[in-house]
């Protein structure tokens, strides 16, 4: 028995799926303790848009620790701050026409969550908030009563008053417009759902299985929020930080959300940050009413700045399309060459789904990734959807050879469960593992 075995909690998940015991990383790769090297299509779920340790944060960080720098601050100005914000504010704000406050909120994205329902409570004077099917916002009480998940709710005997979930863009089928539904029932008096202070929605719900909301949808949504004076907030935790090709994930909408939830890749090199965007007329917080202890992560300040580099000019944007395009391609190749595993290819950007049919076949295909050097997770409803975010600066050979793990780790599932039983399309020319 290992010493994680034997200290370590129950609550672990992600040893279990990819047990290894890892050493170091760099780039898109992971390597363990004998030094094998794994392709990182999960990059600390979403946590690490930029890959392992990208060499600009950290020479950024040595500098910043060789010089004494200010580790932690609470909410004090330090230089590390202002540098991060007045990033922020020339090139993801001002570029955008958004006018935003920054609320640091704490380490997790959970925490901004949690002040974002806060908020928007405290100025609405509403209690209750509209949230989605299929949704997932975090597991602390507040976020965790607008996250969908049975899984996670069951155990959790909170009070779950105050939140209504209402169907998602597609959850009632191709070609029903859910937001029909939830304005009827906002605007019934005999409904049953009081007006809401708030709704929140992710623009693509990524452990709800890569569901990706229209753009037509996610319009008609924030229209229907400002006809009847509720906020409409959008977590881009997971999918956010430029992981859907644009910094926000709503910008292909063309939207302007009253609160906007960041976390996971905002530091850029996976050290805890995460933030509340908020409306200035919307910013009514009493100095100290909403605070935490580790809200001045200094060294998260010092790598976001770094990491903001990236969306200087558009370049990485449409990079980020281009790999997301030539991804979708090769996992479509793989779907219509096994016809047997069913499901879909779905995504944007470089967050993209496989739905493999059933649990079993998707366990089976993540762990035989494992077994020749690709990490995959599992997400969706079933947990039957592979979920795939390489680094946003992987090059297409890496992101082709992890492609190529997956094509044989579905081809010796379907061997050994039988699961062939046509003739099968050939695969395209160009999805031979290819090698830079």
């Amino acid at each position: 028995m290992t010493i994680f075995e034997r200290r370590e909690s129950q609550v672990r998940s992600y040893s279990r799926s990819f047990p290894a015991v890892f050493q170091r990383a760099k780039g898109p790769f992971l390597y363990d303790t004998a030094n094998r090297r794994y392709i990182d299509f999960f990059c600390g779920a979403g946590a690490l848009n930029y890959g392992h340790n990208p060499p600009e944060m950290i020479s950024a960080l040595q500098q910043y620790l060789a010089g004494d720098g200010v580790l932690h601050s609470l909410d004090m100005y330090t230089v590390a701050k202002q540098r991060f914000l007045e990033t922020f504010e020339s090139v993801i704000l001002q570029r955008r026409a958004f006018d935003y406050r920054v609320q640091f909120t704490g380490p997790t994205g959970a925490n901004a969550v949690e002040a974002a329902l806060k908020l928007a409570r405290k100025v609405s004077k509403r209690s209750n908030v509209i949230a989605f099917t299929q949704s997932y916002h975090g597991l602390s009480a507040g976020a965790l009563s607008v996250t969908a998940n049975s899984f996670y709710r069951n155990e959790a005997f909170i009070n779950r008053s105050n939140v209504v979930f209402m169907p998602y863009d597609g959850y009632l089928g191709d070609g029903i417009d859910t937001t029909r539904y939830l304005r009827k029932v906002l605007t019934d008096g005999s409904s049953g759902t009081d007006l809401p202070a708030a709704a929140i929605v992710e623009t693509v719900q990524a452990e709800g299985g890569v569901n990706v909301a229209s753009t037509e949808w996610l319009r008609t949504l924030e229209k229907l929020c400002r006809e009847l004076d509720i906020l409409l907030i959008v977590d881009d935790i997971q999918v956010g930080c430029g992981r859907t090709g644009t910094f926000f994930s709503f910008e292909r909408a063309g939207i302007y959300p009253d609160l906007v939830v960041l976390s996971k890749s905002i530091s850029g090199i996976g050290l805890p940050m995460s933030l509340l965007l908020i409306r200035p007329e919307l910013d009514q917080w009493k100095p100290g009413e909403h605070t935490g202890t580790f809200r001045g992560n200094n060294l998260a300040f010092v790598t976001a700045t770094e990491a903001l580099r990236y969306w200087q000019d558009d370049f990485f944007a449409s990079e980020v399309g281009r790999k997301g395009q030539f991804f979708r391609s090769k996992l479509e190749d793989i779907r219509h060459h096994f016809p047997e595993i069913g499901g879909e290819v779905r995504g944007v950007g470089l967050i993209l789904g496989l739905q493999l049919g059933d649990n079993e076949t998707a366990r089976d295909v993540s762990r035989g990734a494992f077994e020749r050097g690709l990490i995959v997770e599992l997400c969706g409803r079933g947990n039957d959807v592979l979920k795939f975010l390489p680094p946003l600066t992987a090059r297409e050979d890496v992101l082709e050879d992890g492609i190529e793990i997956v094509r044989e780790s579905i081809a010796a599932t379907v061997q050994r469960r039988g699961l062939a039983e046509h003739p099968r399309p050939a695969l395209s020319a160009s999805s031979s593992r290819a090698h830079g």
